[in-house]
């Protein structure tokens, strides 16, 4: 673990190591393979979905960023989470997640459960009761994401780990929605951290990516072999891609975050705002846990709009500035409408347990001024209230 400041940590690694034509920005490795140096001598790169220069580079930069032991660079971040489960878990094992987790996360474990690559239960994790039933199970792998998608629920990592640790169980925590300058999952006791690279950590929504990140050489070492085994890892361009992305990360997250203040006290103003969950809030139940837990509340926050269903629809048509989509972490602000978007492959019913109605939005506040995204979200609360 490197001892540098974590945003010297973004900016520096792969910089002035060329050792050819001493360029101070790393080539990138495009090649598919590798020539060894004779017969039976093996070179350290021999098949780029084995090992690759510009995506190892990555790898260390964020495995140093969250206090790792090694990485894995993937497809993207389902293809992460995907190579955890593969290297963990058989089918007599159990996978504890949030019964509130990315609709892509329930979808992989629900469907792998249901075609008996092992067994897989939701839970509310802030319920004690529930949590402490699950574990009595001894389940060997669990799942936690916090902040959540969507709701931006917040779980105490470091109480769950300690709890999990005494049943033998290993810990994987999501940080997609804080990345590694706001939340470090590893110094709070949990095994493995994943990302969506895609949303903060590259930041431009031009390429897809993941990575898995381990706290012990021997797993870190395994998830390598895994990697390997099933092609879970990720492309050399796009791997330089997020490097080069990685290395604004810090003076996009705060940006972020001081537009996300913003928009935040502005719809706390709003008539045809209900309720809104973001940790910053007094009100937010895990705002204590977060307060100590997070180096800063993100900028990504959901909220129940209340009117109706036309009125709903007419407002997110009337936005501007906030671009109907999903995904998150770009430096343009995005809106989505979760039950029908990034969580429609869950039933009805899994919906409601997890609280996604159907008048919840999820806003990701990007970079613009944010007086221009106060002004295009009244605007569009403007016409839909006229349209009443």
């Amino acid at each position: 673990m490197s001892d540098k400041q974590l945003a010297t940590i973004a900016v520096r690694t792969g910089i002035d190591v060329d050792s050819q034509y001493n360029a101070v920005v790393s080539p990138i490795y495009l090649t598919s393979t590798y020539s060894f140096p004779a017969l039976g001598e093996l070179p350290q790169y021999d098949y780029s979905r084995s090992g690759n220069p510009t995506r190892n580079t990555l790898a260390d930069a964020l495995s140093d960023m969250e206090g790792g032991a090694g990485a894995v660079v993937t497809s993207c971040g389902t293809s992460a989470m995907n190579l955890l489960v593969s290297a963990l878990l058989g089918p007599n094992d159990l996978l504890v997640a949030p019964h509130d987790c990315y609709g892509g996360s329930y979808r992989l474990f629900n469907t792998r459960a249901q075609k008996g690559d092992f067994k897989v239960l939701f839970i509310d994790q802030a319920d004690p009761d529930a949590l402490a039933a699950a574990l009595a199970q001894k389940p060997t792998l669990l799942w936690l994401e916090t902040p959540s998608n969507p709701l931006v629920r917040v779980i105490d990592i470091e109480a769950i780990s300690q709890q999990a640790q005494a049943v033998d169980c290993q810990v994987a925590v999501d940080n997609t929605f804080l990345s590694p300058l706001l939340q470090q999952p590893l110094s709070l006791g949990a095994d493995f951290v994943v990302h969506s690279t895609t949303k903060y950590i590259n930041g431009h929504s031009d390429v897809v990516g993941g990575v898995l990140i381990a706290k012990q050489q021997s797993a870190a070492e395994n998830l390598s072999w895994w990697a390997n085994c099933i092609g879970a890892t990720g492309a050399p361009f796009d791997a330089y891609l997020t490097l080069r992305g990685l290395r604004t990360l810090a003076p996009r997250m705060r940006m972020h975050e001081e537009n996300g203040a913003a928009v935040l006290a502005y719809l706390q103003q709003q008539p045809l705002v209900g309720t809104i969950y973001h940790p910053s809030l007094p009100t937010h139940p895990g705002h204590e846990i977060a307060k100590r837990q997070q180096r800063g509340f993100g900028s990504m926050m959901s909220f129940e709009f209340a009117g109706t269903d036309p009125q709903l629809q007419l407002f997110v048509k009337t936005l501007q500035l906030f671009s109907l989509a999903e995904s998150l972490g770009g430096t343009e602000s995005l809106i989505a409408h979760p039950a029908s978007m990034t969580h429609r492959a869950m039933t009805d019913e899994a919906q409601r347990a997890a609280g996604i109605s159907t008048s919840l939005l999820r806003l990701s506040v990007g970079l613009e001024d944010p007086r221009d995204l106060i002004a295009d979200l009244t605007h569009a609360f403007t016409v839909a209230q006229e349209a009443c």
